[in-house]
C-alpha cells in the first residue's frame, strides 16, 4: 500500500500545501469522512498562511490555508477577506482567465469557481472519499482548464469545470507506476502545458493536458514551480535553491546559479523581469530572461510562498505568515 503523504516534507514546501491537514471548523460525517464547511470570517485572516495568487485583472487575488481568500485592489497595499468560499480547507492554486472568471484548488481535491473577481465561491469538485491534494490548476480560457496534485493525479474540464475528467499518465521512464507529485503548472507562448513535478522531472502537454510527455532535466530533487519566461526561455525551481532553463521547449536543460541554497517556491514575470521567493526570506532577480539570477534575503527570514508582480514592476509578497508587508526595501528584488 502507498505509505501515507509526507506532511513534514510538504509543510518545508511552505508554498505547495498546508501546515496542517486538520480544519479548525471540520464536521465529521458518519463513517468518518469530512463535510465540507465554510471558511470562517476572521480579524486575523491576511495572518494565515498563504500559498498561491494571481491577478484577476488589476486586482490580485491570494488563496491559502482554512480557506482563507484575500483581495486586494491597491497594488497589494491592504487585504480584506473574500466574502464567502464554501470550504474551509488549505488552497494551494489559483487561476483567473479576466477580471471576474476564476478556480482555485486545494486538499481534499476540493475546486471552487468564481465569476465575481473572488468575491464569493462555489464548489465545482470534491473528494472526501481520500485526501488527494490539488496543488496546481491553470485554465487556458473560460471552458478549458487543468489541474493537478498527489500521486499523479490530472484532471481536465472542457466545460468551465462543470465536470472534471481524469487523465491517466503513461508511466515515467524507469518507473513501475505513474506516482509522481505534480506541484505546478504553467504555459508557454505556444500555449503548450508544463508541470514542475519531483525527482527531477517535468512533464508537457500539447494539447490541453491529454497527453503529456516526460522531460528530463538531470537534476534528481522535486521542482516545486516554473515559468514561461520572457524571451521564450522555461525556468522551472525548487529545493535548495535549484533552477533550470531550457531554450528549446524543455528538451535540455541547464542549471542557473542562484547563488542561495535556500528552496525557492514561486516565480512570476512582468515584461524582462523575473522575481522569485522562496525559505528564509530568500528574493531573487533576473533582467535577462533567468539567464542570471542576483539573491537576496530579508532580514526577517519570512518563508515566502507567493509573488505577485504586476506591469509596473511592483512586487507583493506572501508567506506561511500572511501577507508581507509591502513598500519595504527588502520587498524589491534585486536587479
Amino acid at each position: 500500500m502507498k505509505p501515507t503523504f509526507p506532511l513534514a516534507r510538504m509543510a518545508l514546501a511552505g508554498a505547495l500545501v498546508s501546515m496542517s491537514m486538520a480544519w479548525a471548523a471540520q464536521a465529521t460525517a458518519a463513517g468518518g469522512a469530512p463535510v465540507l464547511v465554510p471558511a470562517a470570517q476572521a480579524a486575523h485572516a491576511a495572518r494565515a498562511t498563504m500559498l498561491a495568487s494571481a491577478h484577476a485583472g488589476e486586482r490580485i487575488v491570494a488563496v491559502g490555508d482554512h480557506g482563507v481568500v484575500l483581495l486586494s485592489d491597491d497594488g497589494g497595499r491592504t487585504h480584506r477577506q473574500a466574502r464567502q468560499v464554501p470550504v474551509d480547507v488549505a488552497l494551494t492554486s489559483v487561476s483567473f482567465v479576466d477580471a471576474r472568471r476564476g478556480w482555485a484548488a486545494g486538499h481534499w481535491g476540493v475546486i471552487l469557481h468564481t465569476a465575481d473577481g473572488g468575491e464569493s465561491w462555489q464548489v465545482q469538485r470534491s473528494d472526501t472519499a481520500q485526501d488527494r491534494p490539488l496543488f496546481a490548476l491553470h485554465f487556458f480560457d473560460e471552458k478549458n482548464g487543468v489541474a493537478v496534485g498527489l500521486w499523479s493525479l490530472v484532471l481536465r474540464t472542457e466545460d468551465g469545470g462543470a465536470h472534471w475528467r481524469p487523465v491517466e499518465l503513461a508511466l515515467p521512464p524507469d518507473s513501475k507506476r505513474a506516482d509522481l507529485n505534480l506541484f505546478g503548472l504553467f504555459v508557454d507562448a505556444q500555449g503548450r502545458l508544463f508541470a514542475p513535478a519531483e525527482r527531477g522531472m517535468v512533464l508537457r502537454s500539447d494539447d490541453k493536458g491529454q497527453n503529456w510527455k516526460y522531460l528530463r532535466t538531470g537534476y534528481a530533487g522535486s521542482f516545486w514551480t516554473g515559468i514561461a519566461a520572457p524571451g521564450g526561455a522555461l525556468l522551472v525551481a525548487g529545493l535548495r535553491g535549484s533552477l533550470y532553463r531550457s531554450v528549446d521547449d524543455g528538451n535540455s536543460w541547464e542549471r542557473v546559479d542562484t547563488h542561495t541554497e535556500s528552496s525557492i517556491t514561486a516565480l512570476a514575470s512582468a515584461g524582462r523581469k523575473i522575481v522569485g521567493v522562496g525559505l528564509d526570506g530568500l528574493v531573487l532577480g533576473s533582467g535577462d530572461g533567468g539567464a542570471s539570477f542576483v539573491a537576496s534575503t530579508r532580514e526577517d527570514r519570512l518563508p515566502l510562498t507567493s509573488v505577485a508582480l504586476d506591469e509596473q514592476g511592483r512586487t507583493t509578497l506572501y508567506s506561511r505568515q500572511g501577507v508581507v508587508a509591502a513598500g519595504a526595501p527588502e520587498d524589491r528584488p534585486p536587479r
